[in-house]
């Protein structure tokens, strides 16, 4: 059965019907114990589907070992959204609800590598050297969860060492017990630095820089 309906499709469709370069899913997931494993597998072929500069490649988690460290998955399932090269963007979870729009704006990003920031955003964010990895936990009913993934996302673009994750918290319950998951946004960057709620450019910055 179609995770999208015809009225979605028509509008993605139309929504990406610009796109600059090709971009690739990259799917991980595995069979056994991962019951979203095939939503989130049908989501990605089914937005890959709708123009020819998407595609999609799929790999064990287990058995493709290689991809998987390659691509730094630690759970399932998870995708990246790679370009022309990996900006480091992943979503792990299914990226439905109000974090499909997201999910579509990622792949946007990425074909296009312009993250579309403040320049004085871009500025501080060059002088990053060390490895920063945003986690933003959201549930699929929040509508203010997206603005807070699509903007971890925009700092990937602009910067190599900053990975952002989007984490889908009902499909992963230890990891909401793990990091004290209450409300949504919940963002977690480098283990450190913690807050809550989708908060404006210059103020995530802020929280990236402390960390």
């Amino acid at each position: 059965m179609s995770v999208l309906d015809d009225k979605v499709k028509s509008s993605v469709k139309k929504d990406l019907s610009n796109l600059k370069n090709n971009v690739k899913l990259i799917l991980f997931s595995q069979e056994i114990e991962c019951p979203s494993c095939k939503d989130a597998s049908s989501l990605a072929e089914e937005v890959a589907a709708l123009t020819d500069k998407i595609s999609v490649e799929k790999y064990d988690f287990v058995l493709n070992k290689a991809q998987t460290e390659h691509y730094k998955i630690d759970k399932i399932p998870a995708i990246a959204v790679v370009g022309v090269k990996d900006f480091g963007i992943r979503f792990y979870g299914v990226p439905g609800g109000f974090e499909f729009s997201s999910f579509i704006d990622a792949i946007k990003l990425v074909s296009s590598g312009d993250s579309g920031l403040a320049q004085k955003t871009k500025e501080e964010l060059s002088k990053i050297t060390k490895s920063v990895l945003i986690k933003i936990f959201v549930t699929l009913t929040c509508p203010y969860c997206s603005s807070a993934v699509k903007l971890a996302n925009r700092f990937a673009i602009e910067n190599d060492l900053v990975l952002s994750e989007m984490v889908v918290a009902t499909e992963f319950p230890h990891l909401t017990h793990k990091y004290n998951v209450f409300s949504v946004p919940k963002v977690v960057i480098n283990e450190t630095v913690e807050f809550e709620g989708a908060l404006p450019e210059e103020k995530f910055l802020e929280q990236i820089l402390k960390a």
